[in-house]
């Protein structure tokens, strides 16, 4: 195995290889580690020095290592009761059981909407109720709770809503139910403020009141807690005497998946959540994603890649162009036959969603190259724009420009014309904070978000004077965030380390994630032997060290940026080469490939 170039970079948080500023202008930096710590985890624990060398730099004891290699739900797992207002839940659903109420769930249209509906509507059938759920159309209703979905409802016989996924914030609706006489639980994660909507029970790790210490969870996680305070409730009276309890850990899956495409933080339960759900999902016993696991050729053990870039795009999909409910129809459902069709329309709907991302990012592109240098914030509007695709053109704009973006997507059919932007920020830049603070300015209708990301509703007439609002306000931000910015690097290897041990080492620090990132290695003093554009905009490379070691690569959505253009144009300088090694499988051959993120040149 090979070891860390302990002598050429440092581990107490200074320049690896003395890079301060790279390619892509970015300086790298080592994370801490004690050589002291270091030794301890590898005689502890048995573990090759490069191993505990990561481990030790991303701030981790030697008495904590085990639990974190190995997760379980037992060592991290709340206490329900330290939500507030779950106990309350579990007892009005109860009561509800008990008295015949008729009860619906009313998700959110995205994966974590989905797969709490799902583990909910699944516990509902293991003790005899046959739940109904409904989920807003995304163009036509919005996000979250409106009032007509609650009369609709209510005219169908329901008597008590719970919402999962949403909720927190949707005062006016919540406000009709409760003078229409309707019950509802609210099932949320999203941020709020002080000021409570009118529940029956709020379940919120983020409430300001809540003092679990959950507020990582996704809402799947929440919701996976709520079947366990359920189960603990009706074990309290006397209700499965006699009968089997649900089976809480077979929703693992749903709460894995739904917690690793809401982009939470892997780590403490959510960790454990996603560890023990992959192996669950990876048995593939769930109708629904072993439909859509066959029609997309998943097989074996399911992998986070698996769930947030192979099935999770997909159950999206009906969300952001089809049909909303498909995603919880697929996750909830028992028929077969009927799984396989929805598999298939969500999986063409998936096409059809990335032909519209295209064509829109086209557009987009076209519209923010000439603001690129000028602009704090990239702002992209167009008529008939998708509202499904804009939040992930946004995404793609802020990667190639490395500067938070909004996409805006126009409807002239009313009267003013009216635009629903989506977008996304980059680290430092609170980019949900200059929404709200321009909605306070009376430039918005509507808007809101968090640091990363935010939603609007803006009239069109106002497009141009909120760009110079935001962009007035985020120069400061940015510029601070860019001065600061820094790529962490977890080790050094050589050319002859890249190697399939490498990688399998590696592996064994999954599930990776927000919050815990998969391993960034160095290679340093590569030559580019061979680069050439492949795709729309990547570039596939081979690098050869001083030694003769080669080096496969790949480098994806670079081709028209800085890092694109040196690998094409390299010569015969030697660069230090900064990725993540992954395994590469073609015609039934493994071979290992570094994923370029980054290069420097090396400086004799």
């Amino acid at each position: 195995m090979e070891k860390t170039h302990r002598d050429e970079t440092s581990h107490s948080g200074g320049a690896v290889l003395g890079v301060e500023r790279s390619v892509l202008g970015k300086s790298w930096y080592g994370y801490n580690a004690s050589d002291e710590t270091v030794s301890t985890i590898v005689r502890q624990h048995r573990l090759p020095e490069l191993l505990a060398r990561i481990l030790a730099g991303r701030g981790h004891e030697a008495s904590d290592v085990a639990g974190y290699l190995n997760p379980r739900l037992k060592d991290s797992f709340p206490d329900p009761s330290s939500f507030r207002d779950m106990d309350e839940a579990a007892a009005l659903i109860w009561d509800a059981i008990e008295s015949g109420t008729r009860v619906a769930v009313f998700a959110d249209y995205d994966v974590d909407g989905a797969t709490s509906a799902s583990q909910l509507l699944g516990w509902a059938r293991a003790v005899d109720q046959a739940w109904s759920f409904y989920v807003p159309d995304r163009v036509d209703e919005g996000y979250g709770p409106n009032t007509e979905a609650f009369q609709r409802l209510q005219d169908q016989g329901v008597e008590l809503v719970i919402t999962v996924d949403c909720g927190a914030a949707a005062h006016a609706p919540l406000e009709a139910a409760a003078a229409m006489g309707l019950s509802v639980i609210v099932v949320d994660h999203h941020l709020m403020d002080e000021r409570f909507p009118p529940a029956d029970a709020l379940i919120n790790p983020n409430r300001p009141d809540d003092t679990s210490g959950c507020g990582h969870l996704a809402a799947a996680g929440v919701c996976f807690v709520l079947l366990a305070a359920l189960n603990r409730e009706g074990r309290r009276r006397g209700a499965f005497e006699g009968r089997d309890e649900p089976d809480v850990l077979s929703f693992l899956d749903l709460a894995a998946l739904g917690t690793i495409c809401d982009v939470v933080p892997l780590h403490g339960i959510n960790r454990a959540l996603v560890a023990q759900g992959l192996k669950v999902m990876s048995g593939w016993k769930r109708p629904g994603l072993k439909a859509l696991a066959d029609i997309a050729s998943v097989e074996g053990e399911a992998s986070t890649y698996h769930a947030g870039f192979v099935l999770g795009p997909r159950i999206n999909a009906g969300g952001r162009v089809g049909q909303s409910q498909l995603g919880t129809r697929l996750l909830s459902g028992t028929d077969e036959d009927d799984l396989a069709g929805i598999a298939a329309e969500l999986d063409r709907f998936n096409r059809e969603r990335r032909e519209i991302e295209s064509r829109v990012l086209d557009e987009a592109m076209a519209q923010v190259q000439g603001q690129a240098a000028a602009r704090s914030i990239l702002v992209a509007a167009g008529d008939g724009w998708h509202p499904g695709v804009i939040g992930v053109v946004a995404g793609r704009i802020k990667e190639r420009f490395d500067k938070p973006a909004i996409v805006i997507g126009i409807d002239r059919s009313s009267s003013p014309a009216l635009g629903k932007g989506s977008g996304r920020s980059v680290e430092g830049v609170n980019l949900g904070g200059a929404i709200a603070a321009a909605r306070e300015a009376g430039l918005l209708l509507a808007g809101g978000g968090h640091a990363m990301a935010g939603g609007l509703s803006v009239e069109a007439d106002a497009i141009n004077a909120l760009v110079s609002f935001l962009d007035d306000r985020l120069a400061p931000e940015l510029a601070q965030a860019h001065e600061a910015r820094r790529l962490r690097v977890d080790t050094l290897v050589s050319a002859s380390g890249v190697s399939l041990d490498l990688v399998e080492h590696i592996a064994s620090l999954a599930p990776f994630g927000q919050g815990n990132p998969e391993p960034r290695v160095v290679v340093p003093e590569l030559r580019v032997s061979f680069a050439k554009r492949v795709g729309t905009d990547h570039v596939r490379a081979s690098f050869t060290a001083a030694d003769g070691t080669q080096v496969q690569a790949i480098c994806f959505r670079c081709a028209d940026n800085p890092l694109g253009e040196t690998l094409l144009a390299a010569g015969d300088g030697f660069w230090h080469v900064l990725g993540r090694v992954k395994i590469n499988e073609w015609q039934g051959r493994k071979t290992v490939q570094l994923q370029v993120e980054d290069m420097a040149a090396a400086l004799s």
